[in-house]
Order: structure tokens, then sequence, then C-alpha cells
């Protein structure tokens, strides 16, 4: 069986699609009645519920949003499986996660370290920046950040999936980093070209140094020290570190990622006012 975590968010409901006709299993918080598949409520909050649903032979999809908890949930939750006997735990992590990194990349690199010593097959998923963020950046015809002019790299959550997908439909392989992200790097400037070209309407990113940053973070209800930290990450990412694309992709599903059009495209109404 393929359990399933995270599976009413972007990457798992493209991933539930995606098993179809598999064994699968969907971890819940709730109720629901749209995923199409069988689904187990269970909590990150409580591991073991998470745990008493695992069996010897399973395959693992461990994914979450970040909270305060969230390393120490995710590493109670594979030492579950270890002692559950999972054959494999494919993983959701971010591009440079690291132990001391600011933020999501932190948290993941403590989870990712764990899950390599744990004595499971693994697989990391490392992707970029989501192009499903996007939408929520912009408002009134203006999306902000402290990136700079250099270009940076995002990739559809639908690919995210299928590379999930992949790994966990067929004989578990070696261990490995899976670097993912979208065909190309593009400026924020060209990204809001791009944006403006499919909605039909003008849509600009304004560049902010990062103690305007955090403080415009600060205006839209992002408590300190998290919105000085965001600026920061944002500053960082943009200095061209996240420029580099991979083939991971495309060896791993057969097909290219998802340019930023395909996903604007496809996404119009979610940047409707």
């Amino acid at each position: 069986m393929i359990v399933v975590t995270g599976a009413t968010g972007s990457i798992g409901r493209a991933l539930v699609e995606r098993l179809r006709g598999h064994d699968v299993l969907a971890v819940v918080r709730r109720p629901v009645d749209d995923l199409g598949c069988a689904h187990a409520l269970a909590d990150f909050d409580e591991p073991g519920t998470i745990g008493a649903l695992l069996s010897p032979g399973d395959r693992l999809f461990l994914n979450s949003s970040l909270w305060p908890g969230f390393a120490d949930a995710h590493r109670a939750v594979i030492d579950l499986a270890a002692r559950a006997g999972v054959a494999q735990v494919v993983t959701v992590s971010v591009r440079g996660a690291a132990p001391g990194a600011k933020l999501g990349g932190g948290m993941h690199g403590e989870v990712d370290a764990h899950l390599r010593r744990s004595g499971l097959p693994w697989s990391i998923l490392q992707p970029t920046g989501f192009m499903q963020n996007l939408p929520r950046e912009v408002c009134d015809g203006r999306f902000y950040g402290s990136y700079g002019p250099e270009p940076v790299n995002y990739i559809d959550t639908r690919d995210i999936a299928e590379v999930a997908a992949a790994l966990l439909t067929r004989p578990v392989g070696p261990d490995a980093d899976h670097v993912l992200t979208g065909p190309e790097s593009l400026s924020h400037d060209q990204i809001a070209e791009e944006i403006s070209a499919v909605l039909g309407r003008p849509v600009r990113y304004v560049d902010l140094p990062v103690p305007e940053m955090a403080a415009h973070l600060e205006r839209r209800g992002v408590p300190q020290p998290l919105a000085g930290d965001l600026a920061e990450l944002m500053a960082s990412t943009g200095d061209g570190r996240w420029s580099s694309t991979t083939t991971t992709v495309e060896d791993l599903t057969g097909h290219r990622p998802r340019p930023l059009s395909t996903f604007l495209t496809d996404h119009k109404p979610a940047f409707t006012p």
C-alpha cells in the first residue's frame, strides 16, 4: 500500500490523482469526500496516529506544511515507519535544506538528516519555489519581494507529484536526493511580465530592500522575527543559487517540467482579485 500524508495539499492531491489504480491510503486530518481513494484520519500533532496506519512493505509519502513542531513530528513518524517495516519513504524537502538554515530550510534539513540515518530506503525531493504560491502574492496589480534582479526558479507542484508517483510505483532504487526545478529560471520582473500577458492586465514586481520587505510583511500580519527571516531568505535565494536547472523531472517522469506559462494558463482564475 502507498500511504500518502498531506493528501489534501497541492502536491498530495496531484499525487493521489496520479496514483489512481494503485492501492492508496490518503492520510487526512478531517473527513473528505473528493479524493477518490480510501482515507484515514490521523495528525502529525499525534505521530502515533500515522504510525498506526503503517504496515510492513508499505511505501510512505511524507509531506506536510511547516509549523513549529514540524521537525519533531516528522522525525517521530520516520521512527515509527522504521519500526513498522516500511519499504520506502519519499519525502518533500526544499532545495538547499540543511540543519541550521533559516526557516523551512533548517526544519527540512533536520528531518532529511534523520531520514538518512534511519536505515529506511529513502528518496528526498528537493524542489525550488512552488508556482502555486504565486497567486496569493499578487494583490492590486503588484507583488513584492527582496529577490533582486537575478533569475529564480519555480516548479509546478504537479511535477513534484509526478516524480513522487514514479518513485513510489517502481522497484525501490538506491537512496538519493532529487533536486527538482522548473524548465527555466526567470527574474521576478520577467515573472510579472508573464503574469500580465496571461491575465491581460498589468502586474508589476516591486523589489524592496530587506528591512522594507520585513516591514511590508509585518503590515500583512507576519510577526517578527519571522518577517525579517523571510525577507532575508528572499534575498539569499535571489543571489543566483536558485537559478540553475536540473533534468531530474524529465529523467524520472519522461516529460519536461511544466513552464510558468502553462501553470499561469491553467491557474488563471486563481489570480482573480
